[in-house]
């Protein structure tokens, strides 16, 4: 096979679908898979019809054999080639961090940690066999400083971000990059009945096409991020904004903006 593949986790619904979409749209064979196989069906019909090719299947990401045996199956697929990996799939929890269970924060970071890690790791000799190819991580504004009433979410984000930032640098010389992505909230349904003070302070303004076209942009780099080698891609003004501002201003104001932005309304 000739086109370039992508094998996206969480891809039923919401940003892994549109990613799936728009990956498609630009000729690359897809691999979609989640733990929803009715919304895989769906997609896989919404992809033939764009003249692509797709290959789903059933994945748990916390399930590190299941992993590995659908990386396996998509790249033995494609002759050995994983061009892509979009570490996609995760979940969001909002509110006070006591009033959370402690087996839903489990869950939570099982999937936006464990499963990134099991992605990452189960691909990699597919990745190094395949020249150019790239690692895209799905990390958050929340990476930037941690988020009142999402305390354990942004946690997790934290890890995605050095996750990405020390394997860029690991697998950088076996010519595979690592990049992350960093939306604020986004419009899907995983959003749908969050409330805030961050989410009534800047509201939820991007909507899972935004960030589908941002890592299409990161996977197919410009000669400028080439150049400067670049491995976190803000999503959106906002989320630019507050990773441009937090560079230059000290932690405490850091601290004191976000505290300020936490409010309740």
């Amino acid at each position: 096979m000739t086109s370039r593949s992508v094998f996206i986790t969480g891809a039923a619904a919401g940003i892994g679908r549109h990613t799936a979409l728009t990956f498609a749209r630009k000729g690359y064979s897809i691999g979609a898979y989640d733990i929803d196989e009715a919304g895989l069906a769906t997609l896989a019909d919404e992809v033939k019809a764009v003249g692509a090719q797709i290959l789903t299947g059933h994945l748990d990401v916390t399930d590190a054999d299941e992993f590995s045996a659908r990386l396996d199956e998509f790249a033995a697929s494609h002759g050995g080639r994983l061009d892509v990996l979009i570490n996609n799939a995760g979940i969001l929890l909002a509110g006070a961090f006591e009033e959370i269970p402690l087996a839903a924060q489990h869950k939570q970071i099982d999937i936006n940690i464990k499963g990134v890690t099991n992605g990452c790791h189960s691909a990699y000799r597919h990745l190094k066999a395949t020249p150019g190819s790239v690692v895209v991580n799905i990390a958050s504004a929340s990476a930037i400083y941690g988020q009142a009433e999402l305390a354990s979410y942004s946690a997790t984000k934290f890890y995605v971000r050095g996750l990405t930032e020390a394997l860029d640098i690991e697998w950088g010389p076996q010519g595979i990059r690592v990049v992350a992505m960093w939306p604020l909230f986004v419009q899907t349904a995983m959003t749908a009945n969050v409330s805030t003070g961050t989410t009534n302070s800047l509201g939820i303004k991007l909507g899972p096409q935004d960030v589908a076209d941002a890592i299409l942009a990161a996977v197919e780099e410009s000669k400028v991020d080439k150049l400067i080698h670049r491995v976190h891609y803000a999503v959106g003004n906002q989320t630019r904004a507050m990773s441009l501002g937090s560079r230059f201003s000290p932690a405490w104001l850091t601290r004191v903006v976000n505290k300020k932005l936490a409010e309740p309304h």
